[in-house]
């Protein structure tokens, strides 16, 4: 273990003396120290209590122990976060990043528009089905982690939502859209008191949005981000403001996108008893209610099995795909949820 290590983490010292001392304690009398414990020593998170390291490895903890277990658990988010550092200080570490899920049936009152499909295949007859698939897979991989005294991370995503016309059998099951969200950002964590908020996470990063296509139906853009996460217990809310950048009406494929995205969003989300309930305001005020989008989410328990859970979606409003920036949807879709903002 380096000198860094050691500065970085003087709790470190605890946990060697507890390894020191654990053959004295009559636990494991002439025995070696716990194979556990030393993987933990030597791969597990700077910042782990020795309370941690008892419960991982199967040791009893102690009362003072179990109430601090008690208290960093106590909030969904800080959960959520202590167990993404964990496993992000592990090399070839991949977490997932926004909810990943499947909706198994997706119905639009208005329908989605066909006309690009029309004209890409010159097919006048061509029509999408009301109803259809749509699943997102989110994943992101640390990239530097504890940097300036453990407050700056850095990370790496992809995001891809697909959007499956599945049922339509006539025209073989087609995907309809497809976008991909490669990005990167700069993590900072932070502790300011606001309000009565916590702002624990602040971000700063870039995002490219494409739908990999060409001619008529090709669309993409580049933004610059930032975004401040507040919690109040199990309650979270995050602002995210962006700027389009390399913006070239002239030369783009979707020159007025941002009248319709905006240029930002809210997000709200809170878990109660393994309810997970999120929403999504965009450009609602910036468009005088007019061009704007709201989601509304609820992922909740099925049978109490732990690998994933039933997923209810609804969005209304514009710029729920690429593809369809400029036609408003009013959509509501059932399926399973992977992860979700807090579970």
């Amino acid at each position: 273990m380096s000198y860094k290590h050691f500065v970085r983490a003087p709790g470190i010292f605890v946990l060697y003396g507890f390894l020191i001392l654990l053959p004295l304690s009559g636990m494991a009398a002439g025995a070696e120290p716990s194979a556990c414990l030393q993987d933990l020593l030597e791969n597990g998170s700077d910042d782990m209590t020795l309370g941690e390291a008892r419960q991982q490895c199967g040791y009893p903890l102690s009362v003072v122990d179990a109430e601090e277990t008690k208290n960093a658990e106590s909030s969904s988010f800080t959960r959520r976060m202590n167990e993404e550092r964990a496993a992000g200080t592990r090399p070839f570490s991949i977490l997932a990043h926004k909810p990943n899920y499947l909706l198994l049936g997706a119905y639009n009152q208005n329908g989605w528009n066909s006309t690009p499909y029309q004209q890409l295949g010159n097919d006048p007859d061509y029509e999408n089905d009301d109803i259809e698939s749509q699943f997102q897979v989110s994943l992101k991989v640390p990239l530097a982690v504890d940097l300036f005294n453990n407050r700056m991370d850095i990370y790496g995503a992809y995001t891809n939502r697909s959007f499956w016309q599945v049922y339509n059998n006539e025209y073989s099951e087609p995907f309809r859209e497809t976008n991909h969200e490669p990005e990167l950002w700069a993590q900072f964590r932070n502790d300011w008191q606001i309000l009565g908020l916590t702002n624990e996470i602040n971000t700063f990063g870039w995002v490219h949005q494409s739908n990999g296509r060409a001619g008529p139906i090709s669309r993409s853009w580049n933004r610059l981000y930032a975004s401040f996460i507040f919690r109040k217990d199990d309650y979270l809310v995050s602002f995210k403001p962006w700027v389009w950048i390399s913006k070239d009406k002239e030369k783009s494929d979707n020159p007025d996108i941002d009248e319709f995205m905006g240029h930002g969003e809210i997000k709200f989300a809170t878990d109660h008893k393994g309810h997970v309930f999120s929403g999504m305001i965009r450009n609602q005020f910036e468009s005088g209610f007019d061009q704007g989008a709201i989601e509304l989410s609820w992922s909740f328990p099925v049978f109490n099995y732990p690998y994933l859970k039933g997923y209810i979606q609804y969005f209304n409003g514009y710029g729920e795909s690429l593809i369809d920036y400029d036609q408003k949807v009013n959509r509501i879709g059932l399926g399973i949820s992977i992860t979700d903002w807090l579970d």
